[in-house]
């Protein structure tokens, strides 16, 4: 199994990412893919804690895609925190039980906050889906939500 690593450096301090990260406020301006919107339903922030949180589609060709898919257009995500060492290291475990014809499972994102000059590395490592084509999928939506983050903390 090969570890995905994602990478980009955002003109802010790690604190800054890490609240945006670690708060219902901020994971709700950034978290979903363009196309989705997120809400936060719980947010348990310690080791063995759960988020919690609805991504729904909401943008036409999203919509179109997930109906095409046989995909609900809302999701109930779950996540179980394995690591949190604020401000520098966030870790955990993401259910996936929302693909067709398929057993539910989990797998690991670990997310480090390295500070840099005049700003912090986010360096996100993702464990593959059960096949290529998932695993696709949810590289696109990181890369996504990544862009995102740079949005709302100026870079």
């Amino acid at each position: 199994m090969t570890t995905h690593h994602l990478e980009q450096t955002y003109p802010t301090d790690p604190t800054t990412l890490w609240t945006v990260w670690t708060t219902p406020e901020g994971i709700a301006r950034w978290w979903a893919p363009d196309g989705f919107t997120t809400h936060v339903e719980a947010l348990d922030l310690r080791e063995g804690g759960e988020l919690v949180y609805t991504m729904t589609a909401t943008a036409p060709e999203t919509i179109a895609f997930m109906q095409s898919a046989g995909m609900p257009l809302a999701t109930v995500s779950r996540k179980r925190f394995t690591r949190i060492d604020q401000p520098w290291h966030l870790a955990y475990q993401s259910l996936v039980d929302f693909v067709p014809n398929h057993e539910p499972y989990e797998f690991a994102t670990d997310v480090e906050l390295t500070p840099t000059d005049g700003g912090t590395r986010v360096l996100m490592s993702v464990e593959p889906l059960h096949d290529d084509v998932w695993t696709q999928r949810l590289l696109d939506g990181r890369t996504n939500e990544l862009t995102n983050l740079a949005r709302i903390v100026g870079s």
